[in-house]
């Protein structure tokens, strides 16, 4: 039995395909629009001693307010590049942004450059295969992208003290992530854990930010480290500066928006009990290679 669909049909079809699908990437045609508007802003931007650092506040400063939405990442089935610019949580936002200051730099302002360096700075070894290969715990992220020699960790160069990192949440936790039902995943997951514990890590003590905040660049990566047990980082975003105090700038879960906080870093941790630091790490531009 044969079928013969009319042109209009298929139209109709097509724009009721809720995503844009590309080499097992995911993006809805707003996030695919956002995305291409972008990347044709981004193709103006005068690079005449711009630091990559400038182009990440630049960049991010464009995602203000920006609807905050978790879980963008975890949908059902095979691991797939998820692409969304219409809901960012703090680590979209900092991927998202981290990912377009990269090819900004180097001039490869296109969709599939897009996908490539996203994945490569989503994934260990840059390579997504299945959800155990993305970097769940930032602290692994920050690891790992240091290897791959797209950014430096400058914590304990900037006066850090040694950060007793050994995470288990997620492996003592399974029921709480849908795709840790395959206990090969939790395994592998554990195993990833177990690496971290086997590193040296250092963090800024929230009562000690206001005296290192001078050594602080706009632009540098800031992940605020937790005395939840388990849990390396609860919290990412960019270092801005104000008036010479430092603030930062991310999807915020308490205003739900991308946004950069009315209080200075020191003070915003200040205020949380759980948050007992920084991590302080600072993207590798082109003028550095």
């Amino acid at each position: 039995m044969s079928f013969t669909f009319s042109k209009p049909f298929l139209m109709l079809v097509l724009l009721q395909v809720p995503f844009w699908v590309q080499a097992q990437s995911v993006c809805s045609p707003d996030s695919k629009a956002r995305l291409e508007a972008t990347l044709v802003r981004l193709s103006n931007v005068d690079l005449t001693n711009r630091s990559i650092n400038d182009l990440v506040v630049e960049i991010g400063s464009w995602f203000f307010e920006t609807p905050y939405v978790a879980k963008t990442l975890e949908l059902p089935g095979d691991e797939e590049l998820v692409i969304d610019l219409m809901g960012l949580d703090c680590t979209t936002f900092l991927e998202t942004t981290v990912a377009l200051s990269r090819i900004t730099e180097r001039g490869l302002l296109s969709m599939s450059a897009y996908e490539a360096e996203l994945e490569r700075i989503r994934y260990q070894n840059g390579i997504r295969n299945g959800y155990p290969s993305r970097l769940h715990y930032f602290s692994d992220w920050i690891f790992q992208n240091g290897e791959k020699g797209i950014l430096v960790d400058v914590t304990k160069e900037i006066g850090g003290r040694r950060y007793a990192n050994a995470p288990f949440f997620m492996s003592s936790n399974p029921t709480l992530y849908t795709q840790l039902s395959n206990p090969a995943y939790v395994s592998l997951i554990r195993e990833a854990e177990a690496a971290i514990s086997t590193r040296e890590y250092y963090y800024i003590p929230k009562e000690e930010i206001s005296t290192v905040e001078a050594k602080i660049k706009s632009g540098d990566l800031i992940a605020i480290t937790t005395a939840i047990a388990g849990l390396d980082v609860v919290h990412v975003g960019f270092a801005v500066n104000l008036a010479g105090r430092i603030h930062l700038l991310h999807a915020s879960t308490s205003s739900m928006r991308v946004e950069v906080s009315d209080k200075p870093l020191h003070d915003y941790l200040w205020g949380n009990k759980s948050q007992t630091g920084i991590m302080v790490c600072r993207l590798i531009g082109q003028d550095s290679q």
